[in-house]
C-alpha cells in the first residue's frame, strides 16, 4: 500500500531527536532544510509518489508473516537458526559447475542440525572485480544465465523437501559477487573501483560504490533482473516464485551501505533511504506475499549512526530488520593474541547486539542476526582445527536470542557465516582462483576456510544442534498468535 509522506516524515525525525507531529507542523524553510540541521529529517528522504500496490491477502499457509516484533509461520512464532549458503545455485547448477550431491548431503546434515533458514545468492554480475566469482547470474545484456537460474529452480526444489526457508538477495555492495560496482561500470562507460586495488587505496570503494543509489541506468539494469527472477516459474517444480513458500524473505543486497565513514555517508543518506524505500516497495509490488529485508551489516553499515540504522528499516516496506557482527573485520579480536582479545570482543558484541534490539523494538518489527564469524584459533585454515573462540562467540550469540525469545523481544533467528560442510580449499594456501568450484563458504577475495563451518567441526556443530532444541523449547507468547495481528507482506 501507499503510505502518506505524514506517516513516514515523523519517524525520521525522532530518530533525529525531534518530534514532530506531522510534515505540516514544520515551517517550509526548516522542511527543506532540516536534513542538515537535523541528521535526517528532510523531504528528500522520503519516497517519490509510486502506485499502490497490489492488495495484500491474509498470510498464505506456508509462507512467513508478520506480527509486530514477531514472525509467524501458520499462525506460529517463527524463531529460526539459520546459515549462509550463498553458492547453494551453484551447487544446483549442472555439468561441471555444479554438485547436485553435494548440495542434498549438505541440506542434510544442516536439516539434522536443526538449520532450516539458509540465506543465499540470487544474483551476481559479471564484470570487471579481478576477485569476482565466475561465472555469474548475468552480464550487462538480459541475456541471463539459465544454467545458474536453473540452479537456483533446484535449491529451492531441495530445500522445499526439507521444509527448509530461503532468504535470496539480489545484489551486493562488494565486489566479490560484481554487485553495485558491476553495475555502475556497465552505465558509466567502463569505469570502476575494485576493492584491493593499490592504485585506489579504502575508501575509494566504497566512495564510488555509493554513486549506485543515485544512478538511475544503474538501477535500471538491476530492477529488470529483479522483475525477471521474481516473475519466474521454477522449470523443477512448477512453481512461480512469487508463490513459493520456500522463500521467506527477498533481500536487495548483500550489505547495502551509504559509502565508508560519517561525513561522506551523511551526505548520500537521503538517496540511501529512498533507495531502500523504492526498491522495497518495487519487490512487494511485484510479489506482495514475501518478506522484503534490506540485507543491511547495522550500524557497522551505517558509519555508527544510529538515526540511519533506525531510519533504513523504518518505512513499511521493509517487514524486519538484519545485522551482522565481524569481530576480526572491525578489530575487536586479533589473530596473534585470541585469549587476551576475546573478552572485550565478546562484551563488545553484548553491547553491539543490545543497541540493535533497541531499534528493532522501537520500530516494533523482528530482527535477525543473518552474519556472523569468527576465524579459527590462530586463523588455521584447517577442517577440524580448533575453535574455541569462534565457539564461545557463538554461544554467546546463541544465548542472547534465547533470552530475547524468553522475554517476547523481537530478536528472533541468526545465520551463521558460513556453512563450508564438504567444501574443503582447492590448494593448500587457501586462495580463490577462478574456476574453483570447491566452495567453502568464504567469499572469493578471502581464504578459503576463514570463516568456514565444516561438517568435521564438531564442537561448533554440537552448539547449532543445541540451540536449535532451544529454539524449539522457548515459550509461545500469546499476543503473536492472535490471526488478526498477523499482517502479510
Amino acid at each position: 500500500m501507499q503510505h502518506a509522506a505524514s506517516n513516514y516524515f515523523p519517524v525520521i525525525c525522532r530518530l533525529s531527536g525531534v518530534t514532530i507531529p506531522s510534515v505540516n507542523a514544520l515551517p517550509s524553510s526548516l522542511g527543506l532544510a532540516c536534513w542538515m540541521s537535523l541528521l535526517g529529517c528532510t523531504r528528500a528522504t522520503l519516497p517519490a509518489d509510486k502506485p499502490e500496490l497490489p492488495p495484500r491477502d491474509a498470510v498464505r499457509p506456508g509462507f512467513v508473516g508478520v506480527a509486530g516484533p514477531q514472525l509467524l509461520l501458520d499462525g506460529q512464532p517463527y524463531r529460526f537458526v539459520g546459515a549462509n549458503l550463498w553458492y547453494g545455485a551453484y551447487l544446483g547448477a549442472g555439468g561441471e559447475l555444479g554438485d547436485v550431491e553435494r548440495l542434498r548431503a549438505e541440506l542434510d546434515l544442516l536439516k539434522s542440525l536443526g538449520v532450516a533458514n539458509l540465506r543465499v545468492m540470487g544474483a551476481s554480475e559479471a564484470g570487471p572485480m579481478k576477485k569476482s566469482i565466475k561465472p555469474a547470474f548475468r552480464g550487462p545484456t538480459p541475456d541471463y544465465n539459465e544454467e545458474l537460474l536453473r540452479g537456483l529452480d533446484v535449491l529451492l526444489s531441495e530445500m522445499a523437501q526439507r521444509d527448509m526457508k530461503a532468504v535470496i538477495y539480489l545484489n551486493n555492495f562488494w565486489e566479490w559477487s560484481g554487485g553495485m560496482g558491476t553495475y555502475l561500470s556497465w552505465v558509466n562507460g567502463g569505469e570502476f573501483v575494485d576493492l584491493g586495488d593499490p592504485e585506489k587505496p579504502w575508501p575509494a570503494y566504497p566512495l564510488f560504490t555509493m554513486k549506485f543509489y543515485e544512478s538511475e541506468p544503474a538501477n535500471a539494469l538491476y530492477r529488470d533482473y529483479v522483475r525477471a527472477l521474481l516473475g519466474r516459474t521454477n522449470s523443477v517444480t512448477g512453481a512461480a516464485y512469487a508463490d513459493d513458500a520456500t522463500i521467506m524473505a527477498w533481500q536487495l543486497a548483500n550489505e547495502p551501505r551509504p559509502g565508508s565513514d560519517a561525513r561522506p555517508g551523511h551526505n548520500v543518506l537521503p538517496a540511501f533511504y529512498r533507495w531502500i524505500d523504492e526498491t522495497a516497495g518495487f519487490i512487494k509490488s511485484l510479489d506482495p506475499h514475501h518478506l522484503v529485508s534490506t540485507g543491511n551489516e547495522g550500524l557497522a553499515g551505517c558509519a555508527d549512526h544510529d538515526p540511519c540504522f533506525e531510519a533504513a528499516h523504518a518505512t513499511p516496506n521493509v517487514d524486519y530488520l538484519t545485522f551482522h557482527i565481524w569481530p576480526k573485520n572491525w578489530g575487536w579480536l586479533l589473530d596473534e593474541d585470541m585469549p587476551g582479545t576475546i573478552e572485550a570482543t565478546l562484551a563488545n558484541a553484548t553491547r553491539y547486539m543490545a543497541r540493535h534490539i533497541e531499534h528493532a523494538t522501537r520500530l516494533d518489527k523482528p530482527i535477525v542476526l543473518e552474519e556472523f564469524g569468527l576465524s579459527r584459533d590462530g586463523g588455521s585454515l584447517e577442517p577440524g582445527s580448533p575453535t574455541t573462540y569462534r565457539d564461545r562467540f557463538c554461544q554467546l550469540v546463541f544465548d542472547s536470542i534465547e533470552r530475547d525469545i524468553q522475554r517476547g523481544g523481537p530478536f528472533i533467528g541468526s545465520n551463521v557465516w558460513s556453512w563450508g560442510g564438504q567444501g574443503r580449499a582447492a590448494r593448500p594456501d587457501g586462495q580463490w582462483r577462478a574456476g574453483d568450484t570447491a566452495y567453502t563458504g568464504d567469499p572469493p577475495q578471502e581464504p578459503q576456510g576463514l570463516n568456514s563451518i565444516f561438517d568435521v567441526d564438531a564442537s561448533t556443530l554440537a552448539r547449532l544442534r543445541a540451540h536449535s532444541q532451544a529454539l524449539a523449547a522457548a515459550p509461545i507468547h500469546t499476543p503473536a498468535l492472535v490471526p488478526e495481528a498477523a499482517r502479510s507482506p
